[in-house]
């Protein structure tokens, strides 16, 4: 099993990811986080977090017969991309996650796993497995954590030594008795950085986000009216958020994607606010095909860049922008669009 392993990773570096490693099944701490975690309310409206019970904890009660678990991460970060930090002091455009300015990851993770799967199947014969990119309920950070790959960092995401944060990660479930690697260190000491940038104070402990509070979830996940109270926390963020990970240390390290697929597309990495506001449904659709973005549909994506245009320096055009979606359709946005305009108003 020493030398398939060591071949499973050369053909994942072939495929283009970045890191492999092993693990066991293993993640009693992790439940017992996670359920601290929920029972605190802290995942909001993402039911799904808890609708799989131990499922989510336990792989082989996910996929029987599991035995070991191979994670990958792939980098992210655009090359072409408009600088993110210089971006956040121009109100009148908005900021996007630089995960979600190409192609969407799952569907081109996938088939490379898939592709993986494969390779190893037609080397050793038929074998139980697999393959997930956040399609099912997989505690992907701690496997990853324990297959060597990075450390759960005190924003909760993932951190590599030598590669920072910006990457993707996937998994296949396996029966095979794979070597399993040792796990990553924990490296943050000290630093509180990404707690201490947080723009809502989502962080509201080391490894402890309340998601109700973060931007991220806000602008993608939830689905119904934000906050009154965090809207002006917001500025110009319109999908995602990506300040703790910019302020952290580690990723000075962090190399750009080889992908072509994750560099921008249609403009998103610098858009200006008035432009976005004014796309119709169709618009949207279209500008947004194939990517992460369009999965929160046409009036979460108006709700948050009325936030951002309500955060945004008053002017003429603004307020001509807001007023045009006045009598929209939806009492979601219109509540945003009054919001924003009494903002300029006052």
């Amino acid at each position: 099993m020493i030398e398939l392993a060591e071949r499973i990773r050369a053909w994942g570096r072939d495929l283009g990811f970045q890191q492999l490693g092993f693990s066991d099944i293993e993640l009693g701490d992790h439940e017992i986080h996670l359920n601290n975690w929920l029972s605190q309310g802290f995942h909001g409206e993402m039911e799904y977090m808890q609708r799989h019970g131990t499922r989510r904890s336990r792989p082989a009660e996910l996929e029987e017969g599991t035995l070991r678990v191979i994670s990958v991460r792939m980098d992210y970060l655009p090359q072409a991309a408009e600088d993110i930090e210089a971006l956040l002091l121009e109100p009148s455009k908005g900021v996007v996650s630089r995960y979600a300015l190409g192609r969407d990851y799952h569907k081109l993770m996938r088939k490379r796993l898939q592709k993986l799967a494969h390779q190893i199947e037609a080397h050793i014969g038929p074998f139980g497995y697999r393959v997930f990119v956040d399609s099912a309920p997989v505690l992907e950070k701690a496997l990853a954590e324990k297959a060597g790959l990075g450390w759960i960092g005190k924003h909760s995401n993932l951190i590599n030594k030598s590669a920072g944060s910006w990457f993707f990660l996937g998994e296949i479930y396996t029966d095979l008795p794979l070597p399993i690697d040792k796990a990553a260190n924990e490296h943050c000491g000290a630093c509180t950085k990404c707690i201490e940038v947080c723009p809502t104070q989502a962080i509201i402990a080391p490894y402890t986000v309340d998601a109700r509070r973060c931007i991220s979830y806000l602008t993608i996940e939830l689905r119904d009216s934000i906050p009154e109270e965090l809207r002006p926390l917001m500025g110009n963020r319109i999908y995602g958020c990506d300040d703790c990970q910019l302020v952290c240390p580690w990723n000075r390290f962090a190399r750009p994607t080889q992908e072509a697929d994750f560099e921008p597309r249609n403009g998103l990495d610098a858009p200006q606010l008035i432009a976005l506001f004014a796309w119709d449904e169709a618009q949207f659709l279209k500008r947004t095909e194939g990517s992460a973005i369009r999965r929160i549909g046409f009036e979460c994506w108006l709700r948050n860049i009325a936030v951002a245009l309500g955060n945004a320096p008053t002017s003429g055009a603004i307020i001509a922008a807001l007023q045009s979606r006045q009598h929209y359709a939806s009492d979601m946005v219109r509540e945003h669009v009054e919001w924003a305009l009494n903002r300029h108003n006052n």
